[in-house]
């Protein structure tokens, strides 16, 4: 069972609104469910989406644990590994896997495919997350690091948190941004008009990327993109807020007619905690746009 959270109403104001404010972190539909299963209490009582708040009432919620709905069951599927010692190894991600299992996964992620193939993994931030220290989205293809043992995943989470890590992205985008080299800043929450995405909003996590224009196409951009930090979904985000979305990514705003998305982690640096600094490039898939032409190692500028 998870920690028991009290809140306290500020304004008057229907209940279902007040926990989406209160929580961002949570989606509606969850929200709406653990209130229609009573385990949200206002003044001690059960209470319908609509009650109305008055300023200063308790509102109690006892949220169970989530609990992927797929099981770590390990799964024999091939894995492109580019490298692996008894410390770490690094893969690169396929397109259409999820890095760890979900709620709303039922197809296998990469962590019951490393469960099939590895002996030991770190124990992770989460029992459903053993060995990753940092993820990809779903349909990102490219370079992800796995961390064999506790000590390692300490090691490489430190350097995700104050920015040693290199995590260089490629990107095709609709239009053309500003210049040839800029850094995208603004924080990153829950859309407040659609709790399934990201968006670019006050109340959000601080969140910065780097974006270098590679090649112009009339009508497209290849940008090369560092994080600076790791927000949920931050590079098409960010992009998108400059109106230059990534090309086949539906949910910003970038759909095109057959073209899956286009974002790939082609660069990962990081300090192995026993070789020292160590470097991977990785080429985009076959489904990339030109990927024929696209260098890795532009991503090295």
């Amino acid at each position: 069972m998870a920690a028991r959270i009290v809140l306290r109403a500020d304004r008057p104001e229907r209940l279902d609104r007040f926990l989406a404010r209160a929580l961002p972190e949570h989606s509606r539909s969850r929200l709406a469910e653990w209130i229609e299963q009573g385990r949200v209490l206002v003044e001690g009582a059960p209470r319908k989406p609509s009650f109305r708040l008055a300023e200063g009432m308790e509102v109690r919620l006892d949220p169970l644990e989530e609990r992927p709905a797929h099981d770590l069951a390990p799964v024999d599927r091939p894995l492109d590994v580019v490298y692996e010692d008894d410390s770490l190894l690094v893969v690169n991600k396929p397109r259409g896997m999820a890095t760890h299992p979900a709620p709303s996964l039922r197809e296998p992620s990469l962590v019951n495919v490393l469960l099939a193939r590895c002996a030991s993994l770190s124990g992770g931030t989460a029992p459903y997350r053993p060995g990753i220290v940092h993820r990809l989205d779903k349909d990102t293809t490219g370079l992800l690091v796995v961390a064999k043992t506790d000590r390692c995943h300490r090691i490489l989470a430190d350097q995700i948190a104050d920015k040693t890590a290199e995590r260089r992205y490629l990107a095709w985008v609709r239009g053309e941004p500003p210049g040839e080299s800029l850094r995208i800043e603004g924080p990153i929450g829950r859309d407040p008009r659609n709790r399934t995405r990201m968006a670019v909003v006050p109340t959000g996590k601080p969140a910065a990327t780097h974006v270098r224009v590679l090649l112009r196409q009339e009508g497209r951009t290849l940008v090369a993109c560092r994080l600076e930090t790791g927000r949920t979904h931050q590079i098409r985000v960010h992009l998108a807020s400059l109106g230059c979305p990534v090309l086949g990514d539906a949910v910003y705003g970038g759909r095109s007619a057959g073209l899956p998305l286009q974002l790939h982690a082609g660069f990962l640096g990081l300090r192995h905690p026993d070789r020292g600094w160590m470097e991977w490039l990785c080429p985009p898939p076959a489904d990339f746009l030109c990927c024929e032409s696209v260098k890795p190692d532009w991503l090295t500028e």
